[in-house]
Parts: C-alpha cells; sequence; structure tokens
C-alpha cells in the first residue's frame, strides 16, 4: 500500500501485512452473540430517558415499558461480562429511574407504550390504550428488582439507586387492578378515560405469570396468594373458554395439561404449549427452578418441555416449510413477512418464519440444541439475518424474507437468558429480593391446601 500527495506524488509501499480469520470457540460466540444484542439496549437506546425503542429503525419517539425492563436485565449482564464498566451502568440506570419517577402512572402502573422525551403515554393499540398497563410494568419491575439487588454496592450513587428503585416498586398499586376487592382476576389495563373498557383478565399459562407473583410479593399493595389459583390458574368456566379461544384446543383448558407432543410430556400450557415467548418474558429475572405448585413439580422442566416441543414441532415440519431443521428452529412472537405474529407450534400459528429469539432465548433450557442454532443463524445464515445488533427479529425461508427491523423484545431475552444459562447472574440477583423468598412461601403455603 502507498499513500499521495496533493501533487499526486506516490510515497514507498508499506510493509506488506497480513491476517486470517479462525473460528470462534463456543465462549467466544456466546460472548458475541450477547455483546451484539446488548448494544440494542445501550447505543440503541433513548438518548433522553435511557429506555428501550419498541423496534429499530421505527418511530424513535417510542420507548417500550416491557422490553425497558428486559432492557435493564441486559444492562446487568452488560456489566458483568465487562462490555461497559459498573460506573457507566450505574448512570444508565440512573437515567432510566429519573424518567420513570416522572413519567405518567395510573395508580403507580406505567402504560405499554410512553414518548422517550416528554414520559406521556402512547395509545399505540387505539384510543382504550391510554393508562395503565400491569403485565408491561411487571416486565419492567421485574428487571429493576433485578437490578435493585445487582447495583447495592456501597456507593452513595448505588445506595440512591437501591432507595429510588425500592420507592417506585413498592407505588405500583397491584391491588386496584382487581377491579373490584374480591375479584378473582388481575386486570390488564385500566384507564382514567375508559376505566375497565378493555376488561381483559389475566389468565394463564402464558407469559404473564410474573405478573401474579410480584402483586403476591408486594409489600404495600400485595394481593392474596390465593389469587395466584383464583386467577392465573383459575378452573373457572370463564378461564376455561379463554384457554380455549385462543388456543382452539381443549388441551391444557384447565392450566394443566398433562398431555404428551412428540414424546414430551407437558404438565402445564394450552395446546402445545404456544410460542416461546410464554418460557422468556416472566422467566428472564425469576428463575423458574423455584417455582412449583399444584399442576407442575418444576416450572424449569415445564419451560425445558416446551422448547424441546417446540424444536419437535420444527423438525417435523407438518407443513413442509422450507428452511426448517434440528439447528433451525424456534417459533414466538416476531416480525413477519405478514405483520406482526405470535408464532407458534400449531397448524394454525406456524407460518413458515423462525425467530432467532426462540432458540436463542432458550439457551438456559435447551443449550444442547440451542448451540446449534447459534452457530446456523451466525455461520450459515449470517450474510442475510446478521447485523450490528446480532440476529434480525426473524427470517422466511419460504418468502425469501429477512426481518428489516430489531424488537426491544427480542434482542434482551437472549442476553439474558443466555447469561442465566452461564452464569446464572440476572437469575440469582431477582431471587436475593427478600419479598421474592416471603412470595414464594406464601404460595406453598396456598399450594398445599
Amino acid at each position: 500500500m502507498s499513500a499521495s500527495d496533493g501533487n499526486y506524488r506516490q510515497s514507498a509501499l508499506s510493509v506488506a501485512a497480513s491476517a486470517a480469520t479462525r473460528e470462534l470457540t463456543d465462549d467466544e460466540l456466546l460472548t458475541m452473540l450477547q455483546e451484539a444484542c446488548f448494544r440494542y439496549y445501550w447505543e440503541g437506546a433513548d438518548p433522553h430517558s435511557g429506555m428501550a425503542r419498541e423496534n429499530i429503525p421505527g418511530d424513535d419517539r417510542i420507548v417500550a415499558t416491557g422490553a425497558s425492563g428486559m432492557g435493564v436485565g441486559a444492562l446487568i449482564v452488560g456489566v458483568g461480562r465487562g462490555f461497559i464498566t459498573r460506573a457507566q451502568g450505574v448512570e444508565r440506570l440512573t437515567k432510566i429511574v429519573d424518567f420513570l419517577e416522572h413519567a405518567q402512572r395510573y395508580h403507580g402502573v406505567w402504560s405499554h407504550y410512553m414518548d422517550g422525551n416528554t414520559g406521556r403515554t402512547m395509545p399505540v393499540f387505539g384510543m382504550y390504550d391510554d393508562g395503565g398497563d400491569l403485565v408491561e410494568t411487571s416486565f419492567l419491575m421485574q428487571g429493576l428488582l433485578a437490578a435493585r439487588q445487582y447495583f447495592h454496592g456501597a456507593s452513595p450513587a448505588e445506595q440512591e439507586l437501591y432507595r429510588r428503585i425500592t420507592a417506585l416498586w413498592e407505588s405500583v398499586e397491584w391491588d386496584w387492578y382487581r377491579e373490584k376487592p374480591d375479584s378473582s382476576f388481575l386486570y390488564w389495563h385500566w384507564s382514567p378515560n375508559w376505566t375497565w373498557q378493555i376488561h381483559h383478565p389475566l389468565i394463564g399459562f402464558n407469559e404473564v405469570m410474573i405478573t401474579y407473583l410480584l402483586s403476591i410479593a408486594s409489600p404495600t399493595h400485595g394481593v392474596p396468594a390465593d389469587m395466584y389459583y383464583s386467577g392465573w390458574a383459575s378452573q373457572s368456566e370463564r378461564a376455561q373458554q379463554y384457554r380455549e379461544g385462543w388456543g382452539n384446543t381443549k388441551d391444557g383448558n384447565h392450566y394443566a395439561n398433562g398431555n404428551t407432543y412428540f414424546g414430551i410430556k407437558l404438565d402445564v400450557g394450552v395446546g402445545t404449549g404456544g410460542p416461546l415467548f410464554f418460557t422468556h418474558y416472566s422467566f428472564f429475572a425469576f428463575d423458574p427452578h423455584a417455582l412449583h405448585d399444584r399442576y407442575t413439580s418444576s416450572y424449569f422442566d415445564n419451560n425445558r418441555n416446551i422448547a424441546l416441543i417446540n424444536r419437535a414441532w420444527v423438525m417435523a415440519n407438518p407443513k413442509n416449510f422450507p428452511g426448517y431443521g434440528p439447528n433451525a428452529w424456534g417459533l414466538t412472537a416476531s416480525d413477519g413477512p405478514y405483520g406482526y405474529v405470535a408464532h407458534a407450534p400449531d397448524k394454525d400459528n406456524d407460518l413458515g418464519t423462525l425467530t432467532p429469539t426462540g432458540a436463542l432465548a432458550s439457551f438456559a433450557y435447551t443449550p444442547d440444541a440451542s448451540l446449534p442454532a447459534l452457530k446456523h443463524f451466525y455461520r450459515d445464515l449470517g450474510a442475510q439475518l446478521w447485523d450490528i445488533y446480532g440476529p434480525r427479529d426473524a427470517y422466511n425461508v419460504q418468502q425469501n424474507w429477512y426481518s428489516p427491523i430489531y424488537m426491544g423484545l427480542n434482542q434482551a431475552p437472549i442476553v439474558v437468558m443466555v447469561e442465566n444459562y452461564r452464569s446464572g447472574l440476572v437469575w440469582k440477583s431477582f431471587m436475593s429480593n427478600p419479598e421474592i423468598g416471603e412470595m414464594l412461601k406464601k404460595l406453598n403455603a396456598v399450594s398445599a391446601k
């Protein structure tokens, strides 16, 4: 190589240089994956609030409450893995807490989407969506409580963060979202303009288990532990119809399932288990090893079986989609050629679209199946699938379609659940909250009845 000056006179040639690529070790590959996805919540965050954007590229005004909670989990991993310093992590979390303290709230509950500059509610889903969203708030609070314990050092900045996160946690009025003092259910939304117009009861099994767990755990606005059984795991006719309605099956309509799919027994879940985010969103910080109830002896095992059934469906490929296989799986909610869809292992919701976070955020459950998927997504499909924040949101080989976006709800679970597989860091941080230990004792007591 040589250089030229303004008169086009060339310099002498430089010394020859050479370089060679090498294959990353499995550990290096995991770290590369985590760091790439982490950057979504670091460089890609809203600059004013520090919160996670709903998707990139997208409307830069919109920050997402639930995705921001998962992003806080990713922030913990970023510090733990040395992607950023601890001081940088504290600074970013302080910015997020500053924003949350001044954002619009509804009996302590944040809305699904907010304007990152003003903190005002953005009713993206329609005029009724102009109030509090209890589920998104529970995802946010799950991340904040993990951070409260992780950033609990002796410095004044960390001590102040602990105090402020505690104040936010204790001001969420979980009990308000019962609608009535004797209600069997928690409800998803409340609006000062439309009150209970949406009237969506929280009934499992799906992604919202953490909402009941945190509601029971709250030291200031808690609900009785037996709401886990009257609401979340309800046996009522309303609950059965709810499960049948979205699952289009009677399998699991009583919450317990008990059937075997592809030789894999499913204790809890509707049909073949549903989209994989059911096993990610409520468990990115809450450790499913710690939970059992009347219907399963281990939610970790149950979540693992949901992932294995998901993979087995893709391998069986009953709809004959190209690109499916033992190393190409992961049916979950994501972008798709037909818009945002909760892709799932059933005839109605399998559209040929695979979502990398499905397999990669299942690392804690299925490492032997998730690692080959990572290698396939990166080494075989990387030219089309890989970009600045790691794997793009989804792809569909039949349609020759690769998502042009990343989603806040899908990159963070990769970062956090891979770390839970590697070190258990976020699980350990969250489970060290004393309120969570007390909640589990209450739940064990009602489970034994």
